[in-house]
């Protein structure tokens, strides 16, 4: 009697540290997924029926990844897009896709000195790419997961669970789109971009504001350059600590603003949007409130407007 004590002892769920929880709102979080674990647990013991401890969710093997459960997927290459941000490629089984909806972002688990931790990224790849997928991240120099994030090499397999989250649309649902975004904020945009002009019926228009710290810092320069030829995509880049706009390339000079994002800028860009927007942002939790401010006293409704 004692050794089953011990056994189920040994068996029951670890509650997850905080340093666990990506922060991003997912749904299950790491928190849900431990109580419906614990609850089984629970049961399982009260019954003394170790059986139900094998009642773990039989995932559909059309589906590649789990919102519950992590999947260890193979790096198939790293690409360096700024000295500090890189594109990391996943490799799929052949023909596989994740079937993310727009917008929806992943988790993946780390490893720091015994410490798990869990952060989420959102892939810039389109959602109907097969047999990979990319993430763009940003490495910090005293971040816990760049410091494991630092120690990838091609071939390794990364725990990956999702997806999470997600922006609903169809096309020709909305007259414009205004996406605003600071930083790696440009993530979930990408894919969004890709779903409007690969599909020649959706007659969306499509405004892109981009913010970095200079033009070095811009991402996905060659990406966006050939995106901004379609008719119904313009992009603006705010560049905070540009020095000059003679600094930059002649075909960006026309649409950068130095300085930061305001509401004068915001304002002149809303009075050019040729349908009523619908905005979209995504950045740092400030970036986030300070354009959601801006945007409700240029008296825009919150019905149209959606953060990531």
């Amino acid at each position: 009697m004692n050794n089953n004590k011990h056994d189920w002892m040994s068996q029951k769920p670890v509650e997850p540290t905080s340093a666990q929880c990506c922060g991003s709102g997912c749904s299950p979080c790491i928190y849900d997924l431990y109580q419906a674990e614990l609850e089984l647990w629970e049961k399982a013991k009260e019954r003394d029926d170790p059986n139900l401890l094998r009642k773990i969710k039989v995932e559909n093997h059309n589906v590649l990844l789990s919102s519950d459960t992590f999947t260890e997927l193979k790096l198939y290459s790293v690409e360096q897009e700024t000295d500090d941000t890189s594109r990391y490629r996943f490799q799929l089984p052949s023909g596989a896709s994740l079937g993310l909806k727009l917008g929806q972002h992943l988790v993946v688990r780390g490893i720091i000195n015994g410490v798990e931790i869990q952060r989420a990224y959102t892939p810039i790849s389109s959602i109907d790419v097969n047999g990979h997928f990319e993430v763009l991240v940003k490495v910090y120099e005293h971040g816990l997961m760049s410091q494991y994030i630092k120690c990838w090499r091609q071939g390794d397999r990364i725990a990956w669970r999702g997806p999470f989250g997600g922006f609903l649309y169809k096309p020709n649902k909305h007259g414009e789109l205004l996406l605003l975004c600071s930083g790696t904020g440009i993530a979930p945009m990408l894919p969004i971009l890709t779903h409007v002009t690969d599909n020649e019926e959706d007659e969306t228009f499509i405004t892109l504001v981009v913010c970095a710290r200079n033009f070095q810092n811009v991402y996905m320069k060659n990406f966006l350059k050939e995106q901004s030829r379609y008719w119904n995509v313009r992009i603006f880049y705010v560049l905070s600590q540009e020095q000059s706009l003679e600094n930059l390339p002649m075909s960006y000079k026309e649409n950068s603003k130095l300085g930061r994002i305001d509401s004068v800028f915001l304002a002149k860009v809303l009075e050019t949007c040729r349908r009523k927007p619908y905005t979209l942002i995504c950045g740092s939790v400030s970036f986030i409130e300070d354009i959601t401010h801006m945007l409700k006293q240029l008296k825009q409704e919150n019905t149209s407007i959606f953060s990531f």
